[in-house]
């Protein structure tokens, strides 16, 4: 076995190994591969990448240049109606919105990536704009641990690299520490949230306020994620090994400190959320994704960037832990931490999709290979990762926000293996942004990855992670200002140079090319065991990565194979069946029964001819198989829910006219009459009319205008079913109902659902959809600004690589909207979406009726969500599973998800 990391040895160990193989520790591991790989398949050109790395430069310029003339100075780009998005003036998001302080949050995320992607001048005067513009003392509640990976770390990045370019010159000669400086004022201005008796920082702060004053409105919270407050050690100690001023270090380990105390003994695992004032864990469930992830990366990154064991002999102990509990290969599932045996649940966030990246830093590179092969192959089923999805790769949170982290691990083990596969993969990202994310104004988000409509938001870390990564993987040496391997990325993958590990001293403000003192000579004699050696990692098999994924490749299309934890041994039959899933139950096949024995499952005839399962957890023919069974239960009762209340999935709006050519996608609520679309291969395009009147609850005046046209009518006065009949009866071949309440949106609010009229609504044949008020004045702007907006209704956005069906192929150069003069239009490459899947439980809500408008009563809106409640502990000695606990499984998972968006963006 080859060691890859000392846990002990002698001193100055880890001086030979920063100069020795810098490289290994800066996160981007070059591994040097001792082998050729021409066997690992078709190898891609260095014409070929070099068209790629060409091809990111043009998606980040059209990203990065529609931020300066659309958004800046806003903290965000919103991609669907070109422009930013400023905090207090949109609709609040909720706790996503906590990233956002007024300081020009992308510019500033996106400082150090001008610099890798080559761009030096653009560099120089994004950092002349941030010292002009940005102002730190807004009197607004942030996010400590967003504004600590974002802002801090933007300005620290970004003085790592002006004092790099300053050194190889000719760059940024006038530069004398301004980021530090700034640097320095955010993190006095974020100590306070610190002020606890656990040391766990608030997880808000008041930039100008702080957390005490009344003005402060924040400083009464109690829990904070484990990520959230063991994620500032780099940014911090970098503040103080910048500055000479320790205090900012101090606070940051004595944050770690006690979150190890914190750990649970026996599984030495830590839990999703606890209470910063008494360290109880709030949330006991335990994993390696949201809430938790980069408390784990920064633990090995402390340790590479400061030099302390003490932050490596931690890591060392959750790894062990991680892969013997969580890591399920090819899945990684969150367990209790006091009974780590027992999953907690049954899905999967995307954003554990960092880990095979951090594997590959650990050095244990088979694991990291087989969890990103599942990852790949769920990217391949649906274009992107899905917010989160189940263990047999459904849909279960359908959003996805241009997340970085499957392109982070894709390069890691690019690097670490040579394997042109991983060059393959990288273009497939490139390929669904362009087909699917790429709008006239930016990269839009997903809203639904099934249906493939737009969300109007770009993060920042799409522009700070996602194009650094991908320019990376596909650019030579030669391309780069600077060497790579000075630096460790964060985990915002922003810059911090390795030799800080070696040096406590301020840089001087006073003097420009101040540089880090050399250090005194280092010796070597431990080169050998602080470089991973790769004739070890892969022992003269050229086809080394590819023998690990292959067993993985097939598991999205089919159940997922189970492996069981370390430690327990699952039973004979239980290795030689797949589980049985609910979907595929006949109570006549005498298999199913035999299975359902060995899951301790039994099963009841009634008197009234139906089947009752009663599942006893002691009765099964292992651990394994009880787990199983409880599963089995589980979906059953979900699929018997299903049945008795079908919920739709969410429809499409696609603006195929030009200069949208189906560029933009626009989530719409489904009706449960008329046309259904799932069952339309081509669905209904038509041009777009207003109905007269407007609310369409009265015969059609205009029908000459409505005829053959999509109508476009206002939400109120009547039911949904009554104004679909008279838009059907002037000749409409569909109609869109736009939502009366201003303000409201799809980013905000569940989908909305439109029932009948209580009567036979079989005589309705056109397709009606629902939009919000914001998607609606998307269609309503362009059809004032175009007079022809031309638009397709059906269950999913077709391809918009090509122009629709029928269109003309659009001239090289379209005009764009007036408000989206100067933006690039590009058209891309004929693509389909993955295939639809199970909408999310809970997602939609049921609107049987629209009540009437009286005596300027506003049309009531629906009811407020039900509050989360805990998740029933399951009686593992035989209890009846009843739909309540199902209920509650997913009120568990609701909030879950909540927890998710508030805890990591």
């Amino acid at each position: 076995m080859a060691v890859f990391m000392k846990t002990e040895g002698a001193p100055g160990s880890f001086h030979a190994l920063q100069r020795g193989c810098t490289a290994t520790w800066a996160l981007t591991l070059f591994l040097s591969l001792v082998f050729s790989l021409s066997g690992l398949g078709h190898s891609m050109t260095k014409e070929d990448r070099h068209k790629l790395r060409d091809q990111v430069l043009e998606m980040f310029d059209h990203a990065f240049r529609n931020y300066m003339d659309h958004a800046y100075p806003a903290d965000e780009l919103m991609p669907l109606t070109c422009r930013g998005r400023v905090r207090g003036l949109e609709p609040s998001r909720g706790d996503v919105d906590d990233a956002l302080g007024k300081f020009s949050l992308t510019l500033v995320d996106t400082l150090d990536t001008l610099a890798v992607l080559n761009k030096p001048e653009e560099f120089e005067e994004a950092v002349r704009q941030v010292l002009q513009d940005v102002r730190l003392d807004n009197d607004i509640v942030v996010s400590v641990f967003e504004t600590n990976i974002r802002v801090l770390g933007g300005l620290l990045g970004g003085h790592s690299v002006a004092l790099k370019l300053q050194e190889d010159g000719p760059y940024m000669s006038w530069y004398r520490g301004e980021l530090l400086t700034m640097a320095k004022e955010l993190g006095l201005r974020l100590l306070p949230a610190f002020n606890t008796t656990s040391g766990l920082p608030y997880p808000r702060i008041n930039l100008k306020h702080g957390l005490r004053s009344p003005e402060a409105r924040t400083g009464t919270e109690t829990d904070t994620c484990t990520a959230c407050a063991g994620t500032m050690i780099l940014e911090f100690a970098a503040l103080s090994r910048f500055t000479g001023d320790p205090i900012f270090e101090f606070h940051a380990r004595r944050a770690l400190d006690f979150l190890w105390e914190k750990r649970q003994r026996n599984s030495n695992l830590v839990g999703t959320t606890i209470n910063i004032h008494t360290g109880d864990w709030v949330r006991r469930d335990s994993g390696v994704g949201a809430g938790i992830d980069s408390y784990y990366e920064y633990l090995l990154k402390a340790y590479v960037l400061l030099g302390d064991e003490l932050f490596l002999q931690r890591f060392n102990t959750h790894y062990t832990s991680i892969m013997k509990y969580i890591s399920q290969p090819p899945l990684l599932l969150d367990v209790h931490i006091h009974k780590p045996l027992l999953n907690a649940r049954t899905w999967m966030d995307s954003l554990l999709a960092f880990f095979p990246g951090l594997q590959v830093l650990k050095g244990d590179i088979r694991p990291a290979i087989e969890t990103h092969e599942m990852l790949y192959q769920v990217t391949k089923k649906h274009n992107f990762l899905p917010e989160a999805f189940t263990t047999d790769f459904r849909v279960h949170w359908a959003q996805h926000p241009l997340r970085p982290e499957f392109a982070e691990s894709t390069y890691f083990l690019y690097k670490a293996t040579g394997d042109p596969y991983y060059l393959e993969a990288g273009k497939s990202i490139l390929d669904n942004l362009n087909k699917f994310a790429r709008v006239p104004c930016g990269f839009a988000a997903m809203k639904d990855v099934r249906t493939g409509s737009h969300e109007d938001r770009m993060d920042s870390f799409f522009l700070a992670e996602m194009f650094k990564y991908l320019f990376l993987l596909f650019a030579d040496k030669e391309d780069l200002l600077f060497d790579i391997e000075e630096f460790v990325f964060t985990t915002e993958a922003h810059l911090l140079p390795l030799w800080l590990s070696t040096t406590t001293r301020a840089w001087r403000q006073t003097n420009a090319t101040a540089q880090p003192t050399e250090a005194a000579p280092l010796d070597d004699s431990n080169f050998d065991w602080s470089c991973p050696n790769t004739r070890v990692l892969f022992p003269n098999d050229p086809a080394f990565a590819q023998n690990i994924r292959e067993p993985v490749r097939g598991v999205v299309d089919k159940n997922c194979p189970r492996s069981g934890h370390q430690g327990s041994t699952p039973s004979p039959s239980a290795r030689s069946h797949p589980p049985l899933r609910a979907r595929d139950f006949m109570a006549n096949n005498a298999e199913h029964l035999d299975i359902l024995k060995r899951m301790g499952v039994s099963l009841i005839h009634l008197k009234d001819g139906r089947v009752q399962l009663v599942q006893h957890a002691t009765q099964a023919a292992s651990a394994l198989d009880a787990e199983d069974g409880l599963r089995f239960m589980q979906e059953m009762i979900e699929l018997s829910s299903q049945q008795q209340k079908e919920q739709l999935p969410p429809r499409a709006v696609q603006i195929v006219s030009q200069p949208f050519f189906g560029r933009v996608v626009l989530t719409a609520g489904p009706a449960q009459f008329g046309l259904d679309l799932s069952k339309s291969s081509a669905g209904v395009r038509g041009l777009v009319a207003l109905a007269e009147p407007i609310n369409g609850c009265s015969e059609v005046t205009n029908s000459a205008t409505l005829a053959g046209k999509i109508a476009l009518m206002q939400r109120g006065l009547c039911m949904f079913a009554e104004k679909a009949r008279h838009v059907q009866e002037a000749g409409a071949i569909g109609g869109i109902v736009v939502d009366d309440n201003e303000g409201s949106s799809s980013d905000t609010a569940p989908l909305f659902q439109m029932a009948g009229d209580g009567k036979s609504t079989d005589d309705i044949t056109i397709p009606l959809l629902f939009l919000f008020h914001k998607e609606g004045s998307i269609i309503l702007n362009a059809l004032q600004e175009f007079q022809e907006v031309e638009v397709l209704l059906s269950d999913r956005a077709r391809d918009r690589g090509e122009a629709p069906i029928g269109a003309k192929q659009p001239p090289a150069a379209c005009t764009p909207p007036s408000d989206m003069v100067g933006v690039e239009h590009k058209i891309g490459e004929d693509c389909s979406p993955g295939e639809d899947s199970m909408s999310d439980p809970g997602a939609h809500r049921l609107h049987s009726e629209e009540l009437e408008m009286k005596d300027n009563n506003p049309v009531a809106e629906p009811g407020p969500e039900p509050e989360p409640e805990p998740k029933d502990k399951q009686d593992q000695k035989g209890t009846s599973h009843t739909i309540e606990s199902i209920l509650s499984d997913w009120r568990e998972d609701i909030e879950a998800f909540r927890q998710m968006e508030r805890d990591e963006l």
